[in-house]
């Protein structure tokens, strides 16, 4: 009898800083879909953000202390260690390559990035090989652009419970100088914390603050 494909997540983001409301949507993912693997995949060069991320090599150690207690998630490297710009096909392409088992993929995304799905770089070849994972914004329907109307589109809806917390405000709260532990564990993992402290990471003064010097 043929073995039951593994169920295998994919979660990617700048994580700039890892947060979490990252690991809520992550746990609901798992949980939901009822994933064998939930992979973390930090961006490289993600190509439609402006703004100058922390380093890789910050965000991708952020990401292991974040998920470092569930054996199921796994720190995914691959788009930190090639070279161009980040996109999600090539990487769904790659780690599909990679399995040496049956395998079915589940990408999760959120609604913001559901509705601009179709601007991503071969988002009709990346909608053949996954099956859509969209958080929804609490108590509003995921909606699936028009564009996807007629495509033979897998969504599946998770239902995520809603979370005040952004990459955003964490940032702009750094740089005004208040400490990371301080908003932990609300906003931030305590280990996560601990680790942008250590390493000043954005600071207005930091090299990879993501905000520029101020004069």
């Amino acid at each position: 009898m043929a073995a039951e494909p593994r169920r295998i997540g994919l979660y990617g983001g700048s994580f700039d800083p890892v947060h979490q409301a990252h690991r809520t949507l992550a746990d609901t993912a798992f949980a939901q879909l009822a994933l064998d693997e939930l992979r973390w995949i930090p961006a490289g060069q993600p190509w439609q953000k402006t703004r100058r991320l922390a380093s890789a090599e910050h965000r991708a150690a952020m990401v292991g202390l974040a998920i470092g207690d569930n054996p199921a998630f796994v720190l995914e490297k691959c788009e930190i260690e090639r070279s161009g710009p980040s996109y999600t096909l090539d990487t769904v392409t790659l780690l599909q390559q990679r399995e040496t088992h049956p395998a079915r993929w589940f990408l999760v995304i959120g609604q913001d990035q559901l509705a601009g799905f179709c601007t991503w770089h071969g988002w009709a070849d990346l909608l053949q090989r996954v099956t859509l994972a969209v958080a929804g914004r609490a108590g509003v329907p995921v909606q699936a652009p028009n564009e996807l109307l007629n495509t033979g589109h897998r969504i599946v809806a998770l239902d995520m419970p809603s979370m005040a917390v952004s990459s955003t405000e964490l940032r702009t709260r750094l740089a005004a100088g208040e400490p990371a532990l301080s908003l932990a564990p609300r906003m931030v993992a305590p280990d996560v914390a601990r680790y942008i402290d250590r390493h000043g990471l954005y600071r207005s003064h930091h090299p990879h603050s993501g905000f520029p010097p101020q004069s």
